[in-house]
């Protein structure tokens, strides 16, 4: 009988933990199956700090762990999470947080209200919104143990907003000592005050990780409502587990050896759906956009027509096909902040063409000087979306005369080698594939929209002009003042070129039908609310 790679790749892991985990261990920690869930989601979790990164898998990963101030409800409304309640003074410049009661860390110690202020001063650093706060605050202080004060020395309306922010970096709140850290080094003790416990007993890197109910945990008293609500957590155990071939994932979700995978192939849909275990669920319906970055730092494209090139040389279609397959979960986007989405506009788009423009593109290489230079496209073989894009990125430059090269790595190295802003005969990099939610886009406190050079996400385009206007944001008081500065800031965007657009696709998970109580929110995945029957 013909062994399956599924089968090698179960034994093999099923032997690594019977040698490392003693037999009373196993026999103490190993819960029931109808209380364990299994998951397999695109990549693998290589990072633990969900503030050192922008990256979907640590969010997931601190949405377990740890715990936020605030959280958006299904409306995207901000509601308190950890806050038991909160006040604004008369005059709009300091506000007042007091710690709901039952909070405590998984080492046994209580939440204090320093651990948040030094969280928000961490968060602070990257996030851009989380920037601005900190560039308005007069001050951030701890008043008693539940207590704390955000002093500002300008009014901020949307500062519970920020607070309560999706987009990655989220604010996840960290004991007092791991948030002590610059927001550069890595926290790695995974102590946090959320609903599961990481299981460093059980942590396989590269095969699984494994996540505990807090037993100790105590969730708000009110409904479930996207990341609002009571926390409650209906199963023992969850399982993370890798693997990176996608016939694989989808062979073990049909065999139910596991019971979630986020992003399968759309070519296999029609194999989930016609399974009578198994079901494709839309979790994100505002779907997802897929863009490219590319180093402003570097040759070729610290030219802006290089940038430039690359917004006629891509046809979106070709990459969604490729990406996507089926036209019904796809389609092309302009819009800088989202389709859809109340910002979206059609300003300065003229670039668009079906098809592409390769000779424009070509033309456009010419001006901006390129003279052979090799452009390193990172390409994460653990992600079939990206790296089958990056094939057809580095096949669409070779076309128009680019030299380009593939850099083939899993996941978590395109991640560490993205903080490599120099030359590519340095170990740096030329392009990277993304993609993040359109609620993400249309966030302009999202690290993607953001033009403020050095200082800002991996790629580091730089606008002043633009980021006057972004400053703007915060203070517009109606949506028609904000879908204004959308439509200014997208006449710029398209000129410095921060992203480059495939296009956008609604993506389905696909689970075992005894798996209910998935959250449908854009982005991020909760561990909690599901059960498995």
């Amino acid at each position: 009988m013909a062994i399956s790679r599924r089968e090698i790749i179960k034994t093999g892991l099923a032997a690594g933990a019977a040698v490392s985990i003693p037999a009373v261990l196993r026999a103490q920690t190993l819960p029931a199956d109808a209380r364990t869930v299994r998951v397999v989601k695109p990549g693998f979790l290589t990072v633990f700090d969900p503030v050192a990164t922008t990256t979907y898998n640590s969010a997931d990963h601190g949405l377990a762990v740890y715990d936020t101030l605030f959280a958006l409800d299904s409306k995207f409304i901000p509601q308190p999470q950890m806050v038991g309640k909160w006040s604004i003074s008369e005059d709009k410049m300091t506000y007042t947080f007091e710690l709901r009661d039952g909070l405590g860390w998984h080492d046994g110690t209580p939440v204090n209200a320093a651990d948040c202020v030094a969280s928000i001063r961490r968060w602070g650093q990257v996030h851009p919104g989380g920037q601005l706060i900190m560039a308005r605050a007069k001050d951030i202080s701890k008043k008693d143990d539940k207590t704390f004060t955000i002093a500002l020395k300008e009014p901020l309306g949307l500062l519970i907003d920020i607070l309560a922010d999706l987009t990655t970096p989220c604010l996840f709140v960290m004991r007092e000592k791991d948030a002590s850290r610059p927001a550069t080094e890595q926290v790695t003790a995974n102590i946090g005050s959320g609903p599961f416990k990481f299981n460093h007993a059980l942590a396989r890197p590269g095969a699984t990780f494994t996540y505990d109910r807090n037993e100790q945990y105590v969730p708000r008293s009110e409904t479930s409502d996207g990341f609002a609500g009571g926390k409650v957590v209906k199963v023992d155990r969850v399982i993370w587990n890798n693997m990176p071939d996608q016939q694989t994932a989808v062979a073990a979700l049909q065999a139910g050896e596991i019971d979630f995978l986020s992003g399968p192939p759309a070519d296999l849909y029609p194999v989930i759906e016609s399974d009578p275990n198994l079901e494709l669920q839309v979790l994100n319906k505002a779907g997802d956009v897929y863009f490219l970055r590319m180093n402003c730092l570097q040759k070729p494209f610290n030219n802006v027509k290089a940038r430039q090139a690359m917004l006629h040389l891509i046809d979106q279609e070709a990459f969604m096909r490729a990406v996507v397959g089926n036209p019904q979960y796809f389609n092309t986007i302009t819009a800088a902040f989202g389709s859809g989405t109340p910002y979206a506009n059609d300003e300065n788009t003229g670039w668009f063409k079906k098809g592409g423009d390769p000779e424009k593109a070509k033309q456009l290489f010419k001006e901006a000087g390129y003279t052979g230079e090799k452009v390193i496209i990172l390409d994460p073989t653990d992600w079939h979306e990206a790296d089958v894009a990056a094939q057809l990125l580095a096949d669409s430059l070779r076309k128009v005369g680019i030299n380009a090269e593939l850099a083939p790595s899993d996941w978590g190295g395109v991640s560490a080698r993205l903080k490599n802003r120099g030359p590519v005969e340095g170990g740096g990099w030329s392009i990277f594939i993304t993609n993040e939610s359109t609620f993400d886009r249309s966030n302009l406190f999202n690290s993607t929209q953001v033009a403020n050079g050095e200082s800002g996400f991996a790629g580091w385009p730089k606008s002043d002009e633009y980021e006057a206007l972004r400053a703007k944001w915060a203070d517009a008081e109606t949506l028609d003042e904000r879908k204004a500065l959308a439509r200014k800031m997208q006449r710029l965007y398209w000129n410095f070129v921060g992203t480059v657009l495939l296009g956008q696709a609604v993506s389905p998970i696909a689970r075992r039908k005894t798996l209910t109580g998935l959250i449908g929110m854009p982005a991020l995945t909760p561990m909690w609310k599901m059960e498995k029957a």
